[in-house]
Parts: structure tokens; sequence; C-alpha cells
């Protein structure tokens, strides 16, 4: 009995300090783990295990003392459990027989529930069995409905129809199959419908192509109506302002409602277009379809732009501008009404990728072109496309710069061809007085260039003043005037009548005057026609401005403001100085036959002994030709152009007789061959003097007349006859009488002067007295002029 004790004692003394730590442990239900953790770790599990044993023992005690103090309380609950277990027994025996009673009583009733419950499972099983075949109906009923629309192309009700079979039943369909077939036909069916509208919109690309010509051809057209109405107003404008000064006329300013109303709009269908991209939209690709949409129409537009190779760009520019125009007229109604399919930036970009183009080629094809006419025709049609899509709203700036920049070249060619037209014209022109026989004759080549002053009709036929050359040039410089006009109009310049007037004084001056002067200087053409030369560029000149009021007129300029104007055409004096050119030929001319006449100057016979009764020969065949001279230029030559070419003939005359005797051709001269030329210039005086009043000069107040020119031989002769020769040394005398005779000359006539021809008896016969002293006053005259000289 003490050994136990002594046992637990020790071991309490041993380890007390584990095993109270243990038992605290266990007393507050914590848990062990740690320890027996920290006890196997460290290798002394005994310790734990011999503790662990000593608090089990030591329970053990508690417990044997507490059913030792409460073994009767003990006794008497066992007591009471064994009545309870009687009555316990008691109470089963009563439910086994109510149990019993109510089995018998409810096998018929659950025999009905088994049956009640049957019906009510069937029950749930047809109303599933009805919901889902309802369903499945209406899948099958949207399914069907569907495939009419796709069949019947109506794909925004059936894309509308998908959505809803998507959104409302997909996900409510009982049956697995159906659900997973339904499934997989829904992108089936969507990726059929965007086949099915991409597949019309590209036949809309390829018919859109195709009409894109006819689209641009009308356009420009309605660009051309409306041009020519503006013109058409234009002109009733001019006329109204040509009619102000004589006041108000209502049927001027009387408004034109005809062709009031705006030009229908381009018909075109973009139907396909609204309907693919509202179906791409609608199946959430709306900008898979943008961007489809922009590069198909970039690649039309590439092709559109090549030009073909295989024909003139005279022939192809139209259909190649009108494809153009048409492609951006559509353009602009799909970026108007497509609902965003296009953007504002892409058509920009893509009208200035094109116009660019556009304008390259341009500078190229302008650049190889060698017909102003072929020019004009490109320039008009390119004008059109600009007022067509300009419209529409795009910028035409680089298309008006480029014909800015061929405007010279235009007028180049146009110089060129209105050269070769007017060299032809004057080199086959005969020269000769234009004879008009009928009154639209008349009109055509007079009144309509203002040729002549008197607004009447004459009588036919009529004999104009000038060749048929002249109206044939002023139809040349009239349709230079406006295809410069046609060029310059419609572009960049607002005020193209300084640009006009450039260019025409560039045709007068390098084109016609060089013309002319090439004429005048070439020596082909006669007397008579040369005349007939001088008063074409007179009536030429004096049409000067009749050209500034045409061109005014074609630039919307009103005449009584051009008239006004103080700036003509500096044509209007090189071609007065051409004038005065084809004079001086017309001079030289007629001093060239007068030379032909005065060779026979030297069959006179200089030392004749006899007094002449007649003129020389030579006279008469000059007096024959100045007769015609004087009778043709008084009908084709202004009066001053008659003055100068008779005066230049008759100091010509003139100087021709003193070359003559100054010449070494006369050795010696007597008084008898002096008296023949004072015979002769009688003649030519006379026939001066009559003509120089008869011709009008004489009213032109003229200080020099015909008879002026011929003073210096006048005087020559006077004094060879003058009884004193000697008074020329007297200045008063000379200044008055000889003021024209030059010392130098003079004195070598005066060396070969005789008064008489030497004869074999001459020294031997009679002398006059008078003869011998103007003979002694001759010497005396010649030993002066030695002495002066």
């Amino acid at each position: 009995m003490s050994a136990p004790p002594k046992k637990r004692t020790v071991v309490e003394s041993g380890d007390g300090g584990l095993g109270l730590g243990i038992a605290a442990f266990i007393a507050n239900g914590e848990d062990l783990g740690p320890i027996i953790r920290h006890s196997f770790e460290s290798g002394k599990p005994e310790a734990l295990m011999h503790n662990l044993r000593g608090i089990v023992k030591k329970k053990e005690v508690e417990i044997e003392e507490l059913c030792r103090l409460h073994y009767e309380d003990f006794i008497v609950a066992v007591d009471e459990l064994r009545g309870v277990l009687v009555d316990a027994e008691e109470l089963k025996g009563m439910l086994s027989g109510e149990n019993s009673y109510l089995q018998e009583a409810s096998t018929s009733l659950l025999l009905k529930l088994d049956e009640l419950l049957e019906l009510y499972s069937v029950k749930k099983n047809v109303g599933e069995a009805i919901t889902t075949l309802k369903i499945c109906v209406k899948v099958f009923s949207l399914c069907m409905t569907c495939n009419n629309f796709v069949v019947e192309a109506k794909f925004h009700p059936a894309l509308k129809t998908l959505d809803l079979i998507q959104k409302g039943y997909l996900q409510s369909i009982p049956l697995k199959l159906l659900k997973k077939v339904v499934a997989r036909q829904i992108p089936l069916i969507k990726l059929h419908i965007e086949k099915k509208v991409c597949s019309e919109f590209n036949d809309w690309l390829v018919h859109i192509r195709r009409m894109a010509k006819q689209i641009g051809q009308v356009s420009i057209s309605q660009a051309s109506l409306a041009r020519q109405k503006d013109e058409e107003m234009r002109a009733r404008q001019r006329e109204a302002e040509g009619h102000s000064h004589a006041g108000p006329d209502e049927h001027l300013y009387s408004l034109n409602l005809e062709n009031t109303e705006e030009e229908s709009a381009l018909d075109f269908d973009l139907t396909p277009v609204y309907r693919a991209h509202h179906m791409h939209i609608c199946l959430g690709i709306g900008e898979k379809f943008r961007d489809y949409y922009y590069k198909n129409r970039l690649m039309q537009l590439n092709l559109d732009m090549q030009i073909s190779t295989s024909q003139p760009f005279l022939e192809s520019h139209q259909p190649f501008l009108a494809q153009v125009a048409g492609f951006f007229i559509v353009e602009e109604r799909v970026l108007r009404t497509a609902d965003g399919l296009l953007y504002e930036s892409q058509v920009e970009s893509t009208w200035e990728t094109a116009i660019a183009k556009i304008t390259s080629i341009l500078e190229e094809q302008f650049a190889r072109m060698r017909t102003a006419s072929h020019f004009l025709l490109i320039k008009d049609y390119v004008t059109l496309l600009g007022a067509a899509v300009n419209k529409y709203g795009y910028q035409i700036k680089q298309l008006i710069e480029v014909l800015e920049k061929s405007r010279d070249k235009y007028h180049q060619l146009l110089l060129l061809e209105c050269r070769k037209q007017i060299d032809d014209i004057l080199t086959n022109d005969s020269y000769e007085q234009m004879v008009i026989k009928k009154e639209y004759e008349y009109n055509m080549n007079v009144t309509a260039f203002h040729l002549e002053h008197d607004d009447g009709i004459p009588d036919f036929p009529y004999v104009a003043p000038f060749s048929s050359s002249v109206p044939e040039v002023c139809r040349i410089v009239r349709s230079f005037i406006e295809d410069s006009v046609s060029y310059l109009s419609y572009g960049g310049l607002m005020n193209i009548y300084d640009v006009v007037k450039l260019f025409l004084d560039r045709l007068l001056i390098e084109v016609l005057n060089d013309s002319l002067l090439n004429m005048i200087y070439a020596r082909s053409l006669a007397m008579s026609q040369m005349m007939q030369l001088a008063g074409n560029i007179s009536v030429l000149e004096q049409a000067c401005d009749m050209y500034l009021l045409h061109s005014a007129h074609l630039c919307g300029i009103p005449k009584r403001v051009a008239e006004r104007s103080h700036s003509g055409l500096t044509a209007r004096a090189v071609l007065k100085a051409s004038q005065n050119a084809v004079y001086n030929s017309l001079i030289n001319l007629a001093n060239f036959k007068v030379d032909e006449f005065m060779v026979l100057l030297e069959n006179v016979d200089w030392i004749t002994e006899e007094a002449p009764d007649d003129a020389n020969d030579y006279m008469n065949e000059v007096l024959i030709y100045l007769e015609t001279l004087v009778s043709t230029a008084q009908e084709i030559l202004p009066l001053e152009a008659l003055y100068k070419v008779v005066s230049g003939a008759m100091s010509h005359i003139s100087d021709s007789i003193m070359t003559t005797l100054l010449n070494d051709g006369v050795k010696r001269f007597t008084v008898n061959a002096v008296l023949g030329l004072d015979i002769d210039l009688k003649l030519l005086e006379a026939f001066a003097e009559e003509k120089f009043d008869s011709t009008g000069l004489s009213d032109l107040g003229k200080e020099t007349t015909f008879r002026d020119c011929l003073v210096e031989i006048r005087q020559l002769v006077n004094l060879l006859l003058s009884s004193q020769p000697e008074n020329f040394m007297n200045p008063v005398i000379r200044q008055r009488n000889y003021g024209s005779l030059d010392y130098k000359k003079l004195s070598i006539i005066c060396d070969k002067y005789k008064d008489s021809a030497d004869s074999l008896f001459g020294s031997l016969s009679n002398r006059n007295v008078k003869q011998n002293a103007r003979k002694k006053s001759m010497d005396v005259l010649k030993r002066r002029l030695k002495d002066f000289s």
C-alpha cells in the first residue's frame, strides 16, 4: 500500500514541473500536441509517458473517490430507470397495436395515393413536354421565318429573327441536339447574309463604275449649261450697259424665268451600299465593311486614273475626266447619305491624290501638245470638270494652277498657227484692191471689222481701199482674241482684259508686223503691189481700235469704259513704223524705176550747137512714169504716203541730174544743153505743181511742195543761164536765189560748162556782146570758186 505513494512521490519529485504543466493543459482542455512534439523532438518521450501514466492513475483515484461519495444516488437512479423501462414496454405494445390497425386501414388509401402520385408525375412530365414542344415549335417557327426572309433577301428582318432566337430562345432550348444545331446554324446564316450583301455590293461596284462616266458627263453637261446661261446673262448685261445712255429699256432687263429650276439630281442608286453597310452594322462588323468599301473604291479609282495609251489624249480626255468626276460625285453622295460609311478626311485624301495625278497627266500632255485648238478643247473640258466637282465641295485650285502654268504654252502655239496662216495669206495675196459685188460680202469683209467709217451701204460693185488679205488677217486676229479669251476665262484671273491685250500685242507685233516686214524687204512685189501693201498696213493700223473694243467686249468690259481707256496697243505704233518702212521701200522702188529712165541722160548731146525745141527723151519717159505713179498712189495710198513717194521721186530726179553733171561721163556741156535741161525742168515743174494741187496736198499745208524738191537743179540751171553768174558769190543774192547749191559741186560743174561748142572757126566768128559778158562773169565765178575751195 505504501509502495505506490513512494513511487508517485519519486515521480513527482523527479519531474514534477512537466507533470504539473501537462495536468494544467488537460484541465484547461488545451492541445497537448506541442508538448508531445517537443518531447519527441528532444528525445525524452519516456518522461512524457511516465507523467501521463501518473496523471491517469491520479484521475482513477479521483473517480473512485467520486463513486464512493455518490453510491446511494446511483442506486436510486437505477431503480427509477427500471420503472421507466416497464412503462416503455407497455407503450411499445400499445403503439404496435395502433400501427397494425393503421396499416390495415390505410392500405387502400396508399394504393390510391400511389395512383395519384403517378398521375402527378405524368402531369408533370406532360407539362414539361408541352413546354419543351412550345419552345421547339417557336424556335422552329422562327427558323422557318428566318429562312423565308433569307430566301426573299429580306436580310434585316432575318437578322432580327436570328438575334431573337439567339438572345431569347437559344439558352432555353431543352433539346441539346436542337440547341446544338441552332447554335451552329446561326453564324452560318449570318455568314451567308454577309456574303449575299457583299455579292450585291460587288455587283453595285461593277455597275457604278460603268455608270460613273455617264454620271460625270451629265454633271459636266449641267456645268456647261450653267456656263452658257451665265454667258447669256452677261451678254444681256453688257448690252444693257451699252444702251444705258439711251435710257432704260424694259426688254433689256426683263427676267428670264425659263430654266430657273435647278437641274434634277443625278439618278444613281445607292441602295446596295446602304443595305450592305446596315447589314454589316447589324452583324457587328461595320468597320470591316467601311474598310472593304474604301479599299475597293480606291482600287477602282486607280484603274480609272490610268489613261489609254492606244488612243490620243485628245480623244480619251473627255471619258477619262468624266469618269473621275462621276467617281467623286458618287463619293460625295455616299459621304452625305450613308451614315458614317465614309469619313470626310478619306474623301479629301482621295481627292487630293486624284487631283495630283490629273494635274501631272495634264502637265505631261500639255507639254506634248502642238495644236492650240486641241489645247483649248482640253482646257475647256478641264474647267467644266472643275465647275462640276466644285459644286460638290471639292477644291480645284491645283487644276486652275496647271492651266495658268500652261497659258504661255497655249498662246505660243496659237501665235505659231497664226504666223503660218498670216504668212500664207500675205504670200498668196495679189495685192489688188478688193472688188465687192454683194452686200453680204461687204458686211462680211468690211462692216464686220469696221474698216469703213461710213455706216452706210455703198453702191456695188464697191472697190475697197485694201486687198483681200486685210479682212482675212482681221478674221485671224479676231479668232485669236476669241481663243485667248476662251482659254483665260473661268480660270484664276479676275481681270483677263490686260492679259488678252498683252497677247494681242504680241500677235500684232511678233507675228503680223514681222510678216509684213518680211514682205516689204523680200523685194518680190511690184510698185503697185507695194503701194497696196502700204494701204493695207494703214487699214490694219486703224483696225487696232476695233481689236481692243472686241477684246473688251469679250472680257465683259463695257464699250464706253474701253473707249475711255488711255492704254492702247503698242502694236499701233509698231505698225505705224512699218508704214514708214513700206513708204521707204516705195520710194526706193520709185527711184529705181526712175533710174531706168534717167539712164537715157547718157544719150543727151551735152555739147550741142543748137538750142533744143523740145524736152529730152528721158524726161518724157519720166513724166509718163510719174503720171502712172501718182494716179496709182492716189487710188491706194493715203495723202501722206503719196506725198512722201512723189517727193522722193522728184528729189531723186533732181539728184540724178546733178550726179550726171558731176560724173566723169560728162566732160563738158554747153549752154544749149542747159537750155534743154531748162525745158525738161519746166515740164517737170509744171507736172509737180499740177499734181500737188490736184491730189489735194495743197490743202494739207505742206511747207515743201513737189516743185520744191527740184530746187537744187533749178537753181543750178538758173545760175548757168544767168547773165551774171558771178552774183552767186554775193551772199544776199546767193541766199535768195541759190541757197541750195553747194560750192564744191558748183565748182566742178562750172569747170565743165562752156558757153558754146568749139568749132573749127569758132575763134573767127563774131560773138554776141551779151554772151561775152556772161562768159566773163562765168570765168570770174570759176576763179572765185577755186579760190574759195
